[in-house]
């Protein structure tokens, strides 16, 4: 299903975000499966991870990626193809000079990492991005869509009824700042247009 799509032109993208969590390492799994080795923007992730245990969830996604994966750092300059993911009991942001930040201010929407601490400092700091829900039970990413759609970025939401947890996508879309409503097969094509400054395709 594909909604909401304009031919959006404009600058090329300057990050990818993503924000998952129940469900969330296989619905990362199958999106980032879909992006280039050749991708010209970093993607930074905040998935809900259990603070009490070390995750595996770069070995797994790594698997599954051509791309580069692993836990942000702190103070680190993200680089192109590269996925960061923020660590357990961490929320990851970017700092105005777009080098990342790990913190452990409160959790938001009762998480830590959440995304939307992540969506409104990388929103500030780069400008335009691509900000992408995924599935999760919560609201968590909802603010965060409507700071990305404030300073020029596109929204891409997976679609509810592919969502092993539809609360975070429905929220997401409930904002009316999604640009588009799309299976995760799908979304890797789009999020390759949008970084590269390529208008989306129309759709009704």
């Amino acid at each position: 299903m594909q909604t909401g799509a304009s031919e959006k032109t404009g600058d090329p993208c300057a990050a990818v975000l993503i924000a998952s969590s129940a469900g969330g390492v296989q619905g990362l799994t199958a999106l980032l499966r879909g992006l280039d080795a050749t991708l010209p923007v970093p993607v930074l992730v905040a998935q809900h991870l259990n603070r009490s245990r070390e995750t595996s969830i770069v070995a797994i996604l790594s698997r599954a990626t051509c791309l580069k994966v692993k836990l942000a750092e702190d103070g680190e300059r993200p680089r192109p193809a590269t996925v960061y993911i923020a660590p357990p009991d961490r929320h990851l942001c970017v700092r105005d000079d777009r080098t990342l930040v790990l913190t452990r201010e409160d959790r938001v929407n009762f998480a830590r990492p959440a995304a939307d601490p992540l969506f409104e400092s990388a929103a500030e700091a780069f400008g335009p991005v691509v900000g992408c829900v995924l599935t999760g039970s919560d609201s968590d990413g909802a603010r965060g869509v409507e700071a990305v759609k404030a300073r020029g970025g596109t929204v891409l939401v997976q679609d509810p009824e592919t969502a092993e947890f539809r609360g975070m996508p429905k929220s997401a879309i409930s904002t009316g700042k999604a640009d588009l409503v799309l299976t995760l097969e799908a979304m890797g094509s789009a999020i390759d247009r949008l970084v590269r400054g390529r208008p989306l395709p129309r759709h009704r």
